[in-house]
Protein backbone atom coordinates (compact mmCIF):
# COMPACT_ATOMS: atom_id res chain seq x y z
CA UNK A 1 0.00 0.00 0.00
CA UNK A 2 1.13 3.41 -0.61
CA UNK A 3 1.04 6.22 2.17
CA UNK A 4 -1.34 9.13 1.67
CA UNK A 5 0.26 12.35 0.68
CA UNK A 6 -0.45 15.79 2.32
CA UNK A 7 -2.55 18.15 0.33
CA UNK A 8 -0.50 20.57 -1.53
CA UNK A 9 -0.71 24.28 -0.61
CA UNK A 10 -0.87 26.56 -3.50
CA UNK A 11 1.92 29.11 -3.56
CA UNK A 12 1.18 32.65 -2.52
CA UNK A 13 0.49 34.93 -5.32
CA UNK A 14 3.40 37.01 -6.40
CA UNK A 15 3.27 40.61 -7.23
CA UNK A 16 4.71 42.10 -10.29
CA UNK A 17 8.02 42.55 -8.62
CA UNK A 18 8.02 39.17 -7.03
CA UNK A 19 6.98 40.36 -3.50
CA UNK A 20 4.18 38.89 -1.51
CA UNK A 21 0.78 40.44 -2.23
CA UNK A 22 -1.14 42.42 0.60
CA UNK A 23 -3.95 40.31 2.05
CA UNK A 24 -7.39 41.38 1.05
CA UNK A 25 -9.16 43.84 3.49
CA UNK A 26 -5.91 45.07 5.20
CA UNK A 27 -4.36 48.56 4.61
CA UNK A 28 -0.97 48.84 3.16
CA UNK A 29 1.96 49.11 5.48
CA UNK A 30 3.12 52.51 4.19
CA UNK A 31 -0.38 53.91 4.75
CA UNK A 32 -0.38 52.73 8.38
CA UNK A 33 2.96 54.38 9.04
CA UNK A 34 1.66 57.61 7.55
CA UNK A 35 -1.40 57.56 9.78
CA UNK A 36 0.78 56.87 12.83
CA UNK A 37 2.96 59.84 12.08
CA UNK A 38 -0.05 62.08 11.63
CA UNK A 39 -1.50 60.87 14.96
CA UNK A 40 1.74 61.57 16.73
CA UNK A 41 1.95 65.08 15.28
CA UNK A 42 -1.63 65.74 16.28
CA UNK A 43 -0.87 64.51 19.85
CA UNK A 44 2.07 66.92 20.10
CA UNK A 45 -0.11 69.77 18.87
CA UNK A 46 -2.84 68.94 21.35
CA UNK A 47 -0.30 68.77 24.20
CA UNK A 48 0.98 72.25 23.30
CA UNK A 49 -2.57 73.56 23.16
CA UNK A 50 -3.28 71.94 26.52
CA UNK A 51 -0.21 73.59 28.06
CA UNK A 52 -1.25 76.99 26.72
CA UNK A 53 -4.75 76.48 28.05
CA UNK A 54 -3.35 75.49 31.47
CA UNK A 55 -1.16 78.64 31.54
CA UNK A 56 -4.09 80.84 30.58
CA UNK A 57 -6.25 79.15 33.18
CA UNK A 58 -3.61 79.78 35.89
CA UNK A 59 -3.33 83.44 34.91
CA UNK A 60 -7.10 83.74 34.98
CA UNK A 61 -7.23 82.19 38.43
CA UNK A 62 -4.59 84.66 39.72
CA UNK A 63 -6.46 87.57 38.20
CA UNK A 64 -9.73 86.34 39.68
CA UNK A 65 -8.04 86.05 43.10
CA UNK A 66 -6.57 89.58 42.75
CA UNK A 67 -9.94 91.00 41.76
CA UNK A 68 -11.54 89.13 44.63
CA UNK A 69 -9.04 90.65 47.09
CA UNK A 70 -9.72 94.11 45.69
CA UNK A 71 -13.43 93.49 45.95
CA UNK A 72 -13.03 92.37 49.53
CA UNK A 73 -10.97 95.48 50.28
CA UNK A 74 -13.53 97.90 48.89
CA UNK A 75 -16.40 96.07 50.56
CA UNK A 76 -14.60 95.63 53.90
CA UNK A 77 -16.90 96.84 56.67
CA UNK A 78 -15.60 99.72 58.82
CA UNK A 79 -14.17 99.03 62.29
CA UNK A 80 -14.19 101.20 65.39
CA UNK A 81 -11.21 101.54 67.71
CA UNK A 82 -11.70 101.02 71.42
CA UNK A 83 -9.28 100.98 74.37
CA UNK A 84 -8.95 97.68 76.23
CA UNK A 85 -9.44 98.27 79.96
CA UNK A 86 -9.64 94.69 81.30
CA UNK A 87 -8.58 91.29 80.00
CA UNK A 88 -10.94 88.29 79.95
CA UNK A 89 -9.38 86.89 83.10
CA UNK A 90 -9.43 90.27 84.86
CA UNK A 91 -12.90 91.45 83.84
CA UNK A 92 -14.79 92.59 86.92
CA UNK A 93 -18.05 90.73 87.58
CA UNK A 94 -21.16 92.57 86.49
CA UNK A 95 -23.87 93.25 89.03
CA UNK A 96 -26.55 91.37 87.08
CA UNK A 97 -24.43 88.26 86.62
CA UNK A 98 -25.64 85.21 88.54
CA UNK A 99 -22.95 82.79 89.74
CA UNK A 100 -22.98 79.66 87.66
CA UNK A 101 -24.67 81.31 84.68
CA UNK A 102 -22.82 82.37 81.56
CA UNK A 103 -21.84 85.99 81.28
CA UNK A 104 -23.37 88.01 78.46
CA UNK A 105 -21.98 86.72 75.20
CA UNK A 106 -20.22 83.75 76.81
CA UNK A 107 -20.44 80.37 75.13
CA UNK A 108 -20.09 78.30 78.29
CA UNK A 109 -21.09 78.91 81.90
CA UNK A 110 -18.32 80.32 84.03
CA UNK A 111 -17.59 78.39 87.24
CA UNK A 112 -18.35 80.35 90.41
CA UNK A 113 -15.31 81.95 92.03
CA UNK A 114 -14.88 81.93 95.76
CA UNK A 115 -14.54 85.24 97.57
CA UNK A 116 -11.00 86.59 97.49
CA UNK A 117 -9.94 84.26 94.69
CA UNK A 118 -7.84 86.03 92.05
CA UNK A 119 -8.93 85.82 88.47
CA UNK A 120 -6.41 83.86 86.46
CA UNK A 121 -6.13 83.47 82.70
CA UNK A 122 -9.33 82.24 81.09
CA UNK A 123 -9.58 78.55 80.25
CA UNK A 124 -9.35 77.43 76.66
CA UNK A 125 -13.12 77.04 76.40
CA UNK A 126 -13.96 79.84 78.80
CA UNK A 127 -15.55 83.21 78.13
CA UNK A 128 -13.99 85.06 75.23
CA UNK A 129 -14.77 88.64 76.20
CA UNK A 130 -12.89 91.78 77.08
CA UNK A 131 -13.88 95.05 78.69
CA UNK A 132 -13.26 98.13 76.54
CA UNK A 133 -14.15 101.80 76.41
CA UNK A 134 -15.75 102.56 73.07
CA UNK A 135 -16.66 106.16 72.33
CA UNK A 136 -16.41 107.03 76.01
CA UNK A 137 -18.72 104.18 77.07
CA UNK A 138 -17.46 101.13 78.99
CA UNK A 139 -18.57 97.95 77.25
CA UNK A 140 -17.98 94.19 77.41
CA UNK A 141 -17.45 92.82 73.90
CA UNK A 142 -16.89 89.34 72.57
CA UNK A 143 -13.83 88.23 70.66
CA UNK A 144 -13.87 87.02 67.09
CA UNK A 145 -13.21 83.25 66.94
CA UNK A 146 -10.14 83.86 64.81
CA UNK A 147 -8.55 86.26 67.33
CA UNK A 148 -6.06 84.92 69.83
CA UNK A 149 -7.04 86.22 73.32
CA UNK A 150 -3.35 86.23 74.30
CA UNK A 151 -2.83 89.30 72.09
CA UNK A 152 -5.03 91.42 74.32
CA UNK A 153 -3.29 93.87 76.68
CA UNK A 154 -4.73 96.63 78.81
CA UNK A 155 -4.27 99.94 77.05
CA UNK A 156 -4.01 98.55 73.55
CA UNK A 157 -6.45 99.50 70.81
CA UNK A 158 -9.10 96.92 69.86
CA UNK A 159 -10.66 96.93 66.39
CA UNK A 160 -14.43 96.37 66.73
CA UNK A 161 -16.50 95.42 63.67
CA UNK A 162 -20.13 96.25 62.93
CA UNK A 163 -21.22 93.11 64.78
CA UNK A 164 -19.57 94.47 67.96
CA UNK A 165 -16.89 91.81 67.98
CA UNK A 166 -13.20 92.46 68.59
CA UNK A 167 -11.50 91.35 65.39
CA UNK A 168 -7.95 92.69 65.81
CA UNK A 169 -5.58 94.24 68.37
CA UNK A 170 -3.40 97.27 67.61
CA UNK A 171 -0.49 98.81 69.60
CA UNK A 172 -1.24 101.13 72.49
CA UNK A 173 -1.47 104.83 71.55
CA UNK A 174 1.44 107.06 72.51
CA UNK A 175 -0.57 110.29 72.51
CA UNK A 176 -3.09 111.73 74.93
CA UNK A 177 -3.32 114.06 77.90
CA UNK A 178 0.01 114.60 79.68
CA UNK A 179 -0.21 113.76 83.40
CA UNK A 180 2.45 113.50 86.11
CA UNK A 181 2.90 110.27 88.04
CA UNK A 182 2.58 110.70 91.80
CA UNK A 183 2.55 107.13 93.05
CA UNK A 184 2.18 103.58 91.76
CA UNK A 185 -0.76 102.14 93.75
CA UNK A 186 -0.42 98.49 92.70
CA UNK A 187 0.52 96.41 89.70
CA UNK A 188 -2.34 97.74 87.59
CA UNK A 189 -3.11 101.23 88.94
CA UNK A 190 -1.36 104.51 89.59
CA UNK A 191 -2.12 107.92 91.10
CA UNK A 192 -1.45 110.84 88.77
CA UNK A 193 -1.91 114.61 88.71
CA UNK A 194 -3.60 116.10 85.69
CA UNK A 195 -2.81 119.42 84.06
CA UNK A 196 -5.63 121.04 86.03
CA UNK A 197 -4.00 119.96 89.30
CA UNK A 198 -6.55 117.24 90.10
CA UNK A 199 -5.50 113.80 91.37
CA UNK A 200 -6.79 110.76 89.52
CA UNK A 201 -6.42 106.98 89.77
CA UNK A 202 -5.72 105.47 86.36
CA UNK A 203 -4.98 102.06 84.90
CA UNK A 204 -1.48 101.23 83.74
CA UNK A 205 -1.75 100.04 80.16
CA UNK A 206 0.57 99.12 77.35
CA UNK A 207 3.95 98.11 78.74
CA UNK A 208 3.68 100.35 81.81
CA UNK A 209 2.73 97.49 84.15
CA UNK A 210 6.27 96.14 83.91
CA UNK A 211 8.08 99.45 83.36
CA UNK A 212 10.35 101.01 85.98
CA UNK A 213 8.19 104.03 86.72
CA UNK A 214 9.30 106.71 89.13
CA UNK A 215 7.63 109.66 90.74
CA UNK A 216 7.56 112.66 88.43
CA UNK A 217 7.36 110.72 85.16
CA UNK A 218 5.07 112.18 82.51
CA UNK A 219 2.50 109.71 81.16
CA UNK A 220 0.15 109.84 78.17
CA UNK A 221 -3.41 109.33 79.43
CA UNK A 222 -6.61 108.51 77.58
CA UNK A 223 -8.95 110.51 79.83
CA UNK A 224 -12.14 108.77 78.66
CA UNK A 225 -10.72 105.29 79.23
CA UNK A 226 -8.80 106.31 82.36
CA UNK A 227 -5.76 104.39 81.08
CA UNK A 228 -2.14 105.56 80.89
CA UNK A 229 -0.50 104.04 77.84
CA UNK A 230 3.03 105.44 77.47
CA UNK A 231 5.84 107.31 79.20
CA UNK A 232 6.55 110.69 77.61
CA UNK A 233 10.10 112.00 77.76
CA UNK A 234 9.68 115.66 78.56
CA UNK A 235 12.82 117.62 77.77
CA UNK A 236 11.57 121.14 78.44
CA UNK A 237 12.54 121.01 82.11
CA UNK A 238 15.12 118.23 81.96
CA UNK A 239 17.27 120.24 79.56
CA UNK A 240 17.21 123.18 81.93
CA UNK A 241 17.81 121.16 85.08
CA UNK A 242 20.90 119.01 85.51
CA UNK A 243 20.35 116.72 88.49
CA UNK A 244 23.76 115.44 89.43
CA UNK A 245 25.75 114.52 92.48
CA UNK A 246 28.85 116.74 92.28
CA UNK A 247 32.25 115.56 93.43
CA UNK A 248 33.78 119.01 94.07
CA UNK A 249 35.06 119.52 97.61
CA UNK A 250 36.30 122.60 99.42
CA UNK A 251 39.88 121.42 98.92
CA UNK A 252 39.46 121.74 95.16
CA UNK A 253 38.87 125.50 95.42
CA UNK A 254 41.85 127.77 95.88
CA UNK A 255 42.18 131.43 96.75
CA UNK A 256 38.73 131.78 98.35
CA UNK A 257 39.36 130.82 101.96
CA UNK A 258 37.41 133.77 103.51
CA UNK A 259 34.40 133.17 101.30
CA UNK A 260 34.44 129.43 101.98
CA UNK A 261 34.46 130.09 105.71
CA UNK A 262 31.42 132.38 105.42
CA UNK A 263 29.50 129.84 103.37
CA UNK A 264 30.29 126.97 105.72
CA UNK A 265 29.17 129.03 108.70
CA UNK A 266 25.91 129.92 106.95
CA UNK A 267 24.99 126.54 105.51
CA UNK A 268 26.87 123.71 107.21
CA UNK A 269 26.30 124.67 110.83
CA UNK A 270 22.48 124.35 110.65
CA UNK A 271 22.85 120.83 109.26
CA UNK A 272 25.65 119.63 111.50
CA UNK A 273 24.26 121.17 114.74
CA UNK A 274 20.48 121.37 114.32
CA UNK A 275 19.86 121.03 118.08
CA UNK A 276 21.78 124.24 118.81
CA UNK A 277 19.82 126.12 116.18
CA UNK A 278 16.58 124.89 117.71
CA UNK A 279 17.67 125.96 121.17
CA UNK A 280 18.40 129.47 119.94
CA UNK A 281 15.26 129.56 117.80
CA UNK A 282 17.33 130.11 114.68
CA UNK A 283 16.47 128.72 111.27
CA UNK A 284 18.87 127.82 108.52
CA UNK A 285 19.00 130.37 105.69
CA UNK A 286 16.91 129.51 102.68
CA UNK A 287 19.62 130.54 100.28
CA UNK A 288 22.55 132.74 99.47
CA UNK A 289 23.78 134.94 96.67
CA UNK A 290 27.26 134.61 95.21
CA UNK A 291 28.16 137.73 93.27
CA UNK A 292 31.30 139.00 91.64
CA UNK A 293 33.15 138.98 88.30
CA UNK A 294 32.90 135.96 86.02
CA UNK A 295 35.30 133.05 86.17
CA UNK A 296 36.09 133.36 89.88
CA UNK A 297 34.58 130.13 91.18
CA UNK A 298 30.92 130.80 91.92
CA UNK A 299 29.76 127.58 90.26
CA UNK A 300 32.52 125.57 91.95
CA UNK A 301 31.41 126.93 95.30
CA UNK A 302 27.81 125.89 94.64
CA UNK A 303 28.92 122.35 93.77
CA UNK A 304 31.12 122.20 96.85
CA UNK A 305 28.12 123.25 98.96
CA UNK A 306 26.15 120.27 97.61
CA UNK A 307 29.01 117.88 98.34
CA UNK A 308 29.51 119.32 101.82
CA UNK A 309 25.80 119.09 102.66
CA UNK A 310 25.75 115.50 101.43
CA UNK A 311 28.51 114.60 103.84
CA UNK A 312 27.05 116.46 106.83
CA UNK A 313 23.33 115.83 106.44
CA UNK A 314 23.15 112.45 104.74
CA UNK A 315 20.97 109.98 106.55
CA UNK A 316 23.02 107.17 108.14
CA UNK A 317 23.13 104.14 105.91
CA UNK A 318 21.05 105.75 103.17
CA UNK A 319 23.86 105.84 100.64
CA UNK A 320 22.15 108.75 98.86
CA UNK A 321 24.17 111.80 97.95
CA UNK A 322 23.12 115.37 97.44
CA UNK A 323 21.39 116.53 94.27
CA UNK A 324 22.64 119.58 92.38
CA UNK A 325 20.01 121.22 90.16
CA UNK A 326 21.80 123.58 87.80
CA UNK A 327 19.23 126.04 86.41
CA UNK A 328 20.26 127.72 83.16
CA UNK A 329 18.61 131.07 83.72
CA UNK A 330 18.58 132.57 80.20
CA UNK A 331 17.28 129.32 78.65
CA UNK A 332 14.43 129.19 81.14
CA UNK A 333 12.82 132.24 79.55
CA UNK A 334 10.07 131.41 77.08
CA UNK A 335 8.08 133.58 74.70
CA UNK A 336 4.88 131.71 75.57
CA UNK A 337 2.81 133.23 78.32
CA UNK A 338 2.94 131.16 81.50
CA UNK A 339 5.51 128.65 80.22
CA UNK A 340 8.42 130.02 82.26
CA UNK A 341 6.30 130.01 85.44
CA UNK A 342 5.30 126.39 84.74
CA UNK A 343 8.92 125.37 84.38
CA UNK A 344 9.83 127.12 87.64
CA UNK A 345 7.04 125.23 89.43
CA UNK A 346 8.31 121.98 87.91
CA UNK A 347 11.87 122.71 89.06
CA UNK A 348 10.90 123.32 92.67
CA UNK A 349 8.52 120.36 92.60
CA UNK A 350 11.40 118.17 91.49
CA UNK A 351 13.59 119.62 94.24
CA UNK A 352 10.95 118.85 96.89
CA UNK A 353 10.55 115.30 95.67
CA UNK A 354 14.28 114.66 95.85
CA UNK A 355 14.48 116.33 99.27
CA UNK A 356 11.66 114.06 100.48
CA UNK A 357 14.15 111.17 100.11
CA UNK A 358 16.29 112.81 102.85
CA UNK A 359 18.75 114.06 100.26
CA UNK A 360 20.06 117.64 100.46
CA UNK A 361 19.19 119.57 97.31
CA UNK A 362 21.03 122.60 95.98
CA UNK A 363 19.05 124.66 93.45
CA UNK A 364 21.65 126.74 91.65
CA UNK A 365 20.51 129.69 89.51
CA UNK A 366 23.39 130.75 87.28
CA UNK A 367 23.19 134.18 85.60
CA UNK A 368 20.44 135.06 88.05
CA UNK A 369 19.99 138.60 86.78
CA UNK A 370 18.74 137.23 83.43
CA UNK A 371 15.81 135.50 85.12
CA UNK A 372 15.06 137.62 88.18
CA UNK A 373 15.64 141.12 86.89
CA UNK A 374 14.16 144.05 88.80
CA UNK A 375 10.49 144.35 87.97
CA UNK A 376 9.57 147.18 85.62
CA UNK A 377 12.95 147.29 83.86
CA UNK A 378 12.07 145.07 80.90
CA UNK A 379 12.96 146.45 77.48
CA UNK A 380 10.61 144.52 75.17
CA UNK A 381 8.28 143.05 77.79
CA UNK A 382 7.86 142.88 81.53
CA UNK A 383 7.94 139.10 81.91
CA UNK A 384 9.80 139.52 85.20
CA UNK A 385 6.59 140.85 86.74
CA UNK A 386 5.32 137.24 86.66
CA UNK A 387 8.57 135.29 87.05
CA UNK A 388 9.78 137.04 90.20
CA UNK A 389 6.49 136.50 92.10
CA UNK A 390 6.51 132.83 91.07
CA UNK A 391 10.01 132.30 92.50
CA UNK A 392 9.06 134.22 95.65
CA UNK A 393 5.99 132.01 96.05
CA UNK A 394 8.15 128.89 95.75
CA UNK A 395 10.66 130.13 98.34
CA UNK A 396 8.13 131.55 100.82
CA UNK A 397 5.17 129.35 99.91
CA UNK A 398 3.11 127.07 102.09
CA UNK A 399 5.13 124.04 101.01
CA UNK A 400 8.33 123.91 102.98
CA UNK A 401 11.72 123.81 101.30
CA UNK A 402 13.18 121.41 103.85
CA UNK A 403 16.61 120.15 102.79
CA UNK A 404 16.57 122.58 99.86
CA UNK A 405 19.10 125.40 99.54
CA UNK A 406 18.73 128.04 96.83
CA UNK A 407 21.99 129.54 95.58
CA UNK A 408 22.12 132.34 93.05
CA UNK A 409 25.17 133.46 91.10
CA UNK A 410 25.45 136.77 89.30
CA UNK A 411 28.02 139.29 88.18
CA UNK A 412 25.37 142.03 88.02
CA UNK A 413 23.73 141.83 91.43
CA UNK A 414 22.47 145.37 91.01
CA UNK A 415 20.03 144.12 88.35
CA UNK A 416 18.38 141.47 90.58
CA UNK A 417 14.98 142.36 92.03
CA UNK A 418 15.46 143.54 95.64
CA UNK A 419 12.57 141.35 96.83
CA UNK A 420 14.68 138.28 96.09
CA UNK A 421 17.57 139.56 98.19
CA UNK A 422 15.72 140.71 101.26
CA UNK A 423 16.28 138.93 104.61
CA UNK A 424 14.41 135.64 104.82
CA UNK A 425 15.07 134.72 101.21
CA UNK A 426 18.54 134.96 99.73
CA UNK A 427 19.64 136.76 102.85
CA UNK A 428 23.29 135.61 102.82
CA UNK A 429 25.31 137.55 100.27
CA UNK A 430 28.95 136.70 99.62
CA UNK A 431 31.20 138.48 97.17
CA UNK A 432 33.48 136.16 95.22
CA UNK A 433 36.13 138.53 93.96
CA UNK A 434 39.23 138.17 91.88
CA UNK A 435 42.18 136.49 93.62
CA UNK A 436 45.08 138.55 94.87
CA UNK A 437 48.68 137.39 94.42
CA UNK A 438 48.51 134.99 97.37
CA UNK A 439 45.18 133.65 96.19
CA UNK A 440 46.54 133.19 92.67
CA UNK A 441 49.40 131.06 94.02
CA UNK A 442 46.83 129.00 95.90
CA UNK A 443 44.76 128.54 92.72
CA UNK A 444 47.80 127.53 90.67
CA UNK A 445 48.68 124.96 93.33
CA UNK A 446 45.44 123.12 92.42
CA UNK A 447 46.56 122.85 88.78
CA UNK A 448 50.37 122.69 89.09
CA UNK A 449 51.00 119.54 91.10
CA UNK A 450 54.29 117.69 91.68
CA UNK A 451 52.87 114.60 89.97
CA UNK A 452 52.84 116.31 86.56
CA UNK A 453 55.68 115.73 84.07
CA UNK A 454 58.31 118.44 84.61
CA UNK A 455 61.09 119.67 82.37
CA UNK A 456 64.41 117.93 83.31
CA UNK A 457 66.25 121.25 83.41
CA UNK A 458 63.58 122.66 85.75
CA UNK A 459 64.04 119.71 88.09
CA UNK A 460 67.84 119.98 87.96
CA UNK A 461 67.67 123.67 88.87
CA UNK A 462 65.89 122.74 92.11
CA UNK A 463 67.99 119.74 93.01
CA UNK A 464 65.34 117.24 91.93
CA UNK A 465 62.78 118.58 94.42
CA UNK A 466 59.48 118.40 92.48
CA UNK A 467 57.49 120.39 95.06
CA UNK A 468 60.03 123.21 95.07
CA UNK A 469 60.06 123.24 91.27
CA UNK A 470 56.28 123.59 90.84
CA UNK A 471 56.14 126.19 93.64
CA UNK A 472 58.81 128.27 91.89
CA UNK A 473 57.02 128.02 88.56
CA UNK A 474 53.74 129.19 90.12
CA UNK A 475 55.43 132.15 91.80
CA UNK A 476 57.05 133.17 88.53
CA UNK A 477 53.69 133.18 86.76
CA UNK A 478 52.09 135.25 89.53
CA UNK A 479 54.92 137.80 89.46
CA UNK A 480 54.47 138.23 85.73
CA UNK A 481 50.68 138.59 85.91
CA UNK A 482 50.55 140.85 88.94
CA UNK A 483 53.31 143.25 87.96
CA UNK A 484 51.96 146.80 87.63
CA UNK A 485 54.01 148.29 84.84
CA UNK A 486 53.07 150.27 81.72
CA UNK A 487 53.33 147.04 79.72
CA UNK A 488 50.62 145.37 81.84
CA UNK A 489 48.14 148.27 81.71
CA UNK A 490 45.09 147.23 79.67
CA UNK A 491 42.16 149.53 80.48
CA UNK A 492 41.35 153.09 81.35
CA UNK A 493 37.95 153.23 83.06
CA UNK A 494 35.99 156.48 83.40
CA UNK A 495 33.05 156.55 85.76
CA UNK A 496 29.99 158.79 85.71
CA UNK A 497 31.72 161.44 87.88
CA UNK A 498 34.59 161.78 85.41
CA UNK A 499 37.22 160.04 87.56
CA UNK A 500 39.53 157.71 85.67
CA UNK A 501 41.36 154.58 86.74
CA UNK A 502 43.94 152.48 84.93
CA UNK A 503 43.45 148.75 85.26
CA UNK A 504 46.26 146.24 84.81
CA UNK A 505 46.22 142.55 84.00
CA UNK A 506 46.29 141.89 87.75
CA UNK A 507 42.86 143.55 88.05
CA UNK A 508 41.36 141.14 85.52
CA UNK A 509 42.91 137.84 86.65
CA UNK A 510 40.44 135.12 87.55
CA UNK A 511 40.65 131.51 88.60
CA UNK A 512 39.47 130.44 85.16
CA UNK A 513 42.26 132.48 83.56
CA UNK A 514 44.90 130.84 85.77
CA UNK A 515 43.56 127.38 84.90
CA UNK A 516 43.72 128.31 81.21
CA UNK A 517 47.36 129.40 81.57
CA UNK A 518 48.34 125.99 82.96
CA UNK A 519 46.30 124.24 80.26
CA UNK A 520 48.15 126.16 77.53
CA UNK A 521 51.52 125.23 79.02
CA UNK A 522 50.50 121.56 79.24
CA UNK A 523 49.49 121.59 75.56
CA UNK A 524 52.85 123.09 74.60
CA UNK A 525 54.67 120.41 76.61
CA UNK A 526 52.69 117.64 74.89
CA UNK A 527 53.49 119.03 71.45
CA UNK A 528 57.18 119.31 72.38
CA UNK A 529 57.24 115.68 73.51
CA UNK A 530 55.51 114.53 70.30
CA UNK A 531 58.14 116.41 68.29
CA UNK A 532 60.90 114.43 70.02
CA UNK A 533 61.79 116.93 72.71
CA UNK A 534 62.22 116.35 76.42
CA UNK A 535 58.67 117.47 77.24
CA UNK A 536 57.51 118.43 80.69
CA UNK A 537 56.28 121.72 82.15
CA UNK A 538 58.74 124.58 82.46
CA UNK A 539 58.75 128.14 83.72
CA UNK A 540 59.38 129.50 80.23
CA UNK A 541 56.35 127.64 78.83
CA UNK A 542 54.14 128.93 81.65
CA UNK A 543 55.27 132.53 81.09
CA UNK A 544 54.58 132.27 77.37
CA UNK A 545 51.13 130.84 78.14
CA UNK A 546 50.45 133.66 80.60
CA UNK A 547 51.40 136.33 78.07
CA UNK A 548 49.23 134.74 75.38
CA UNK A 549 46.27 134.33 77.76
CA UNK A 550 46.57 137.95 78.85
CA UNK A 551 46.34 139.10 75.22
CA UNK A 552 43.55 136.75 74.24
CA UNK A 553 41.63 136.84 77.48
CA UNK A 554 37.94 136.60 76.73
CA UNK A 555 37.10 139.15 79.41
CA UNK A 556 39.20 141.83 77.71
CA UNK A 557 37.91 141.30 74.18
CA UNK A 558 34.24 140.36 74.78
CA UNK A 559 32.81 143.52 76.34
CA UNK A 560 31.77 146.15 73.82
CA UNK A 561 29.77 148.58 75.97
CA UNK A 562 29.98 150.17 79.40
CA UNK A 563 27.26 147.81 80.60
CA UNK A 564 29.30 144.85 79.36
CA UNK A 565 32.36 146.15 81.18
CA UNK A 566 30.30 146.50 84.35
CA UNK A 567 29.60 142.79 84.04
CA UNK A 568 33.26 141.96 83.43
CA UNK A 569 34.51 144.07 86.30
CA UNK A 570 31.96 142.52 88.63
CA UNK A 571 30.11 145.55 89.94
CA UNK A 572 32.80 147.82 91.32
CA UNK A 573 30.26 150.04 93.04
CA UNK A 574 30.23 152.83 90.51
CA UNK A 575 28.61 153.52 87.17
CA UNK A 576 31.03 153.18 84.26
CA UNK A 577 30.65 155.86 81.61
CA UNK A 578 33.34 154.70 79.16
CA UNK A 579 36.24 152.28 78.81
CA UNK A 580 39.36 152.77 76.69
CA UNK A 581 41.71 149.98 75.76
CA UNK A 582 45.33 150.95 76.23
CA UNK A 583 47.93 150.12 73.61
CA UNK A 584 48.38 150.56 69.88
CA UNK A 585 44.86 149.42 69.08
CA UNK A 586 43.12 151.25 71.90
CA UNK A 587 39.77 152.86 71.15
CA UNK A 588 36.80 154.17 73.03
CA UNK A 589 34.21 151.45 73.58
CA UNK A 590 31.28 153.73 74.12
CA UNK A 591 30.63 157.05 75.74
CA UNK A 592 26.98 156.65 76.58
CA UNK A 593 26.23 156.82 80.31
CA UNK A 594 25.20 153.65 82.06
Amino acid sequence: MTEPTAPSVPPAPQGPTGTSAQPLGMPARDFTSHQLREARAEAVSLAAKNERLATALGAARERIAELGAQLDAVTLPPVTLAVVTALPGRRPALEDETPGLPAPGATHPAPPRSEGQHAGPPPADGPTQAQVVLGGRPMVLGLHPGLDPARLRVGRLAAVNDQMLIVDVLPAPDTGEAVVLDEVVDEHRALVTTGAGASRVVLLGGDLEHAALKTGDTLALDPRAGTATAVIERTSVEQLVVAETPDVSWSDIGGLAPQIEQIRDALELPFTHPELYRRYGLRAPKGLLLYGPPGCGKTLIAKAVATSLAGSAQAPGSGRGAAFLNIKGPELLSKFVGETERQIRAIFEQARKVAAEDRPVVVFFDEMEALLRTRGTGVSSDVETMIVPQVLAEIDGVESLRNVVVIGASNREDMIDPAILRPGRLDVKIRVGRPDAAGAIDVLARHLTPSLPLDPEELAAHGGDREAAVRAMGEAVVRALYARTPSTAVLEVTDASGATEVLHVADLVSGAMLAAVVARAKTEAIKDELAGGAGGLSTAALLRAAALEARQNEEITAAASPEGWSRVLGGRGRAIASVRLLGADSAHLGQEPV
